[in-house]
């Protein structure tokens, strides 16, 4: 029993003492890799410090090192040139999308200028001068009366956009005629064609809003008469409604066979398949600037569907938009002479008043 014990003292001896030694060890080593390191410090320190000094000899500069201080002093400036560099540009950016208040956006009511009621767009293509000159003497006045209604608050324009082939006989002659006229905004981006009628509509809002600050953007089918006078009237009932849509409203028959005549390629988004959604008629309709400050922003994410008043209608589903349902821009109204238009434009119906006053 004895010597089992001793042999077991022994051994704890013999791993204690293996235990002190590997600490040791350990320690010794840490203690020189420490030295090591902090040598290696201090041997880069000088020879930095010399590189400086001979550098000071050779360019005659008393001290060429910047110091930390000075160095995140620089760092610093930099970044908040950056940031008042992107500041500007969002400032810039949001002034060009009407978000800014009129006391910094420098344009509209703080440039001296009156805020326009309205700019009414004429939706034409190629091939209808006969449509056009018949609107011009009918109730889109042309030379200083055009610039007396402007005064007043109202510009007229048709819009039309580019040929597929640029330069051809169709271009050059919607050139003439706006050389002429001078009553056309032409949208040097769009491809004028039968399925591209929706896009040439957001387009069309999204370049009015940008270049003239109105109350109201106005659509019109170039095929019917419209009264300015009972225009401007029904729009000046509106002016304290922040975000209105204004026309004959309606919903109407989602057509899903290909030979119909109004086919919709996609009417199976449209809820039961049998109606579209509450929507202003195509022939005239109205918008406040807020909205078409909205579809110039979001004009590439907004959808385009067979037809542009359906389309329209679509994008202010959701959003706060006041949906006016006004009967005198309604096809009914027509026959008994209350509508502010009438259609189609050569009718020998005579057109109303000229001038909004």
């Amino acid at each position: 029993m004895s010597n089992r014990g001793s042999s077991n003292h022994r051994q704890s001896s013999v791993s204690s003492f293996r235990s002190r030694f590997s600490f040791t060890m350990l320690s010794m080593f840490a203690c020189m890799a420490s030295l090591y390191v902090a040598g290696r410090l201090w041997q880069d320190a000088e020879n930095r410090v010399q590189l400086v000094q001979e550098l000071d000899k050779r360019t005659g500069q008393g001290h060429s090192a910047v110091s930390v201080d000075e160095t995140l002093k620089i760092i610093d400036c930099r970044e908040q040139q950056q940031k008042l560099g992107a500041l500007q540009m969002e400032l810039e950016k949001a002034r060009q999308e009407g978000f800014v208040s009129n006391s910094l956006a420098g344009n509209g009511a703080t440039d001296g200028k009156k805020k326009l009621l309205a700019v009414v767009g004429i939706i034409t293509t190629f091939g209808r001068k006969n449509n056009r000159d018949a609107i011009r003497k009918a109730w889109m006045p042309g030379g200083a009366a055009s610039k007396i209604l402007e005064e007043k608050g109202i510009i007229i324009r048709f819009v039309v956009g580019r040929s597929a082939n640029p330069g051809d006989g169709l271009d050059k002659d919607i050139n003439n005629e706006n050389r002429h006229q001078n009553d056309f905004i032409i949208l040097d981006d769009h491809v004028e064609a039968a399925e591209e009628s929706t896009k040439k509509v957001k387009k069309f809002f999204s370049h009015a809003v940008e270049h003239w600050n109105a109350e109201f953007y106005v659509k019109v089918n170039d095929d019917i008469y419209v009264n300015i006078d009972a225009l401007g009237s029904v729009l000046a009932n509106h002016l304290d409604k922040p975000r209105v849509y204004l026309g004959c409203m309606k919903s109407g028959e989602v057509f899903s066979q290909p030979t119909q005549k109004w086919y919709e390629p996609e009417w199976w988004k449209f809820g039961d398949k049998k109606s579209y959604f509450r929507h202003a008629s195509g022939e005239i309709y109205a918008i406040s600037q807020s909205v078409a400050q909205f579809i110039s922003i979001n004009k590439s994410m907004l959808r385009s569907y067979a037809h542009d008043d359906v389309s329209a209608g679509s994008w202010f589903i959701g959003l706060d938009v006041k949906h006016v349902g006004e009967r005198k821009f309604c096809c009914s109204s027509w026959s008994s002479g209350s509508s502010l238009s009438f259609s189609p434009l050569l009718t020998p119906q005579p057109p109303r008043v000229l001038v909004f006053g």
